[in-house]
């Protein structure tokens, strides 16, 4: 009796709290992760923006792709708590593998930390494929059809989310940026143990259904209704599968060979062009139906411009936050990472404010049409990156302000809330009851879409410098047949200058390790630099100062010594020894000092202000256009508010 009360009466039931926790630990482990993946990349793995971005961009487009093949086997197969618990592990392993990978990050040749990388990656993306999609369903799941808590359930659910999401960047951030990169990961993955036993030894206690049955055990297909209308319609027929399948191959053949875009956008995009089409064309559709999904479809192209733009959190916002931000505070260096927090933490002091306007609109009869509030969210992410451009046009020598990123997200925030949760709701409304399922998949799709799209335009990230190229040395000579010349574009002028045998500089005369300084004998003149993971600064002929050493990454306790030719030089070349002296393991790299700047539409970006105008242009217009579509769009949406 006292179940029944609590399931349907007052307060809410305890498995929701179970799933709570278990997602607020999840969230943890995977925004922990984010928080400090780029700046692995290009700090410990060497990779330049662009091509740190661009994976940053598939992983977390992948993220938002998966889910649909973790959805299936869910309903079809394993059910929903399987497909929890092993998702789970599947996250938890492939955060220890970033944790290896970190790890052998230290070596001069990077190989294995890289393959290490893409190892833990594919776990992290399969993985959530199946843990995501299924503890969001399990929600509902605790309360009976109509149940008045069933929305504040999820608001409760959301908060986790968000609490997980703004906690993980202040401790794997920090782990990451002030000790090592690979305790960054390992916390990220211990958080994902402690959501695996959260769930594991609360499930069968807790998260039961109001008449007391275990949920999510079986394949939820054996749970469907038999017999209504939604049942009978929950899935693609034969000739649609066979259309989707058909239409993927023939778009990602267009996209990968004809266009030359990489394998995972070309999968992303293909998908997110063939799904919704897919569906419009279903013979059973009414008219009204068939209107209604064209709102969400055209809707969903305007959902990828505002991903596209929001997700520059990851990537080039944090490039800006750890390069190009004075982050100090009251005499404290704050970790780039710990922006991260800001829109999480935003949307736990914003959400029920944005809530409670939109429910007291309502009640005055001025409820906004969806598409009106929007097209305000698109509005507010223009505004944000208005405001960080003119923090970026003219940047003091000791960083811009922390008040624009603090800005940009605070009105990114309330961006956010006015279209992400809304789109959810509307898809939820217009879809007929049959294709609920299959039309979320394909707005999270969208998703994807803008998250790879935010990797493709973090890439065109404006970088003073640049690797070039790494080649090994051999023997501690550098050896002039490994060499490709043509990649360093300046044959003659080495040959003329480096004595092939390099003088590496010993801590004293009987070690056998290699200082972290190193020299090299040229026949003309050696010009110093300051080397410090990110960037070469020239040091000749003054040496560092006290302060210049202490603002030194972690682990960069003294600058590394980097030769070069000329006043001006276009290359600078530094030698690198991390296997402490063995035989054939010193690496030259060559950096581009002046690399060529990225064009986008003919537009050089020579500038960051340059760089982030361009998001202003692309939300502000995405905003006026869909603006101007609302009126039609809401005609179409037939009486749905």
């Amino acid at each position: 009796m006292s179940m029944s009360t609590e399931n349907t009466e007052s307060g809410h039931p305890k498995g929701l709290y179970v799933l709570f926790a278990t997602e607020f630990w999840e969230r943890f482990s995977y925004y922990g992760m984010r928080a400090i993946f780029a700046l692995y990349m290009t700090k410990m793995l060497l990779l330049d923006k662009s091509a740190a971005s661009n994976i940053y961009g598939s992983y977390t487009g992948l993220v938002y792709l998966t889910p649909l093949i973790g959805g299936y086997v869910a309903d079809r197969y394993w059910g929903n708590r399987k497909s929890i618990f092993v998702g789970g592990l599947l996250m938890a392993l492939g955060q220890f593998l970033m944790f290896f990978s970190a790890s052998f990050s230290h070596s001069a040749d990077k190989g294995l930390a890289i393959t290490m990388m893409w190892a833990g990656l594919t776990f992290l993306i399969f993985g959530n494929g199946f843990f995501k999609p299924n503890i969001s369903t399990m929600v509902g799941q605790l309360y009976k059809d109509g149940d008045v808590r069933k929305d504040s359930a999820y608001t409760i659910f959301y908060m986790g989310i968000n609490a997980g999401a703004f906690f993980a960047p202040l401790v794997c951030g920090y782990l990451g940026e002030n000790v090592d990169f690979k305790w960054g990961f390992l916390s990220a993955g211990l958080g994902m143990l402690v959501s695996l036993v959260i769930f594991y030894f609360t499930k069968n206690k807790y998260v039961i259904a109001p008449d007391g049955r275990q949920l999510g055990v079986g394949p939820n297909k054996a749970t469907d209704t038999a017999g209504t209308a939604d049942a009978k319609g929950g899935g693609f027929s034969a000739q649609q599968l066979t259309i989707l399948i058909g239409g993927i191959v023939i778009m990602f053949s267009l996209l990968h060979f004809g266009a030359g875009i990489d394998i995972w956008g070309s999968l992303i995009y293909g998908m997110t062009a063939v799904g919704p089409f897919v569906i419009i064309t279903d013979k059973s559709l009414t008219k009204v139906e068939k209107d209604r999904l064209w709102v969400i479809i055209l809707i969903m192209i305007f959902v990828i411009f505002f991903w596209m733009c929001f997700e520059q959190a990851g990537a080039s916002l944090t490039f800006f936050a750890a390069e190009q931000t004075d982050r100090k505070v009251f005499g404290w260096s704050m970790p780039a990472a710990y922006f991260q927090s800001f829109n999480a933490g935003f949307i736990v002091l914003l959400a029920p404010i944005i809530s409670a306007g939109w429910v007291w609109l309502a009640k005055k009869g001025k409820n906004v049409a969806a598409p009106y509030k929007q097209s305000l969210g698109l509005l507010l992410l223009s505004a944000g990156f208005l405001f960080i451009a003119f923090g970026a046009k003219s940047i003091p020598a000791g960083g811009a302000s922390i008040i624009f990123l603090t800005g940009l997200y605070f009105l990114h925030t309330i961006g956010e809330l006015f279209l992400s949760p809304i789109g959810l709701s509307m898809v939820n409304k217009l879809t007929p009851g049959r294709f609920t399922s299959l039309m979320m998949g394909i707005w999270f799709l969208a998703i994807a879409t803008g998250n790879k799209l935010a990797g493709t335009m973090s890439g065109l990230y404006p970088e003073e410098q640049k690797i070039s190229a790494t080649y090994k040395v051999q023997d501690l000579h550098i050896d002039a047949t490994t060499i490709n010349w043509a990649d360093v574009k300046n044959e003659q002028t080495i040959n003329n200058t480096i004595a092939w045998k390099a003088n590496l500089t010993k801590k004293n005369e009987s070690s056998k390790e290699l200082d972290s300084l190193a020299s090299i004998a040229t026949a003309t003149s050696t010009a110093g630099f300051a080397y410090d993971t990110v960037k070469v600064k020239r040091i000749i002929p003054s040496p560092m100062s006290e302060q210049e050493l202490k603002n030194l990454p972690p682990g960069e306790k003294e600058p590394k010594f980097v030769f070069s030719i000329g006043d001006n030089p276009k290359y600078a070349y530094l030698l690198l020894n991390d296997m402490k002296g063995k035989p054939n393991s010193v690496t030259l790299q060559v950096w581009d000092l002046q690399p060529a700047k990225p064009k986008f539409l003919s537009i050089t970006i020579d500038n960051l202000y340059t760089y982030f105008m361009i998001f202003v242009v692309f939300s502000g217009l995405a905003s006026v256009i869909l603006f101007f579509l609302c009126a039609k769009l809401k005609k179409m949406m037939h009486g749905v508010s």
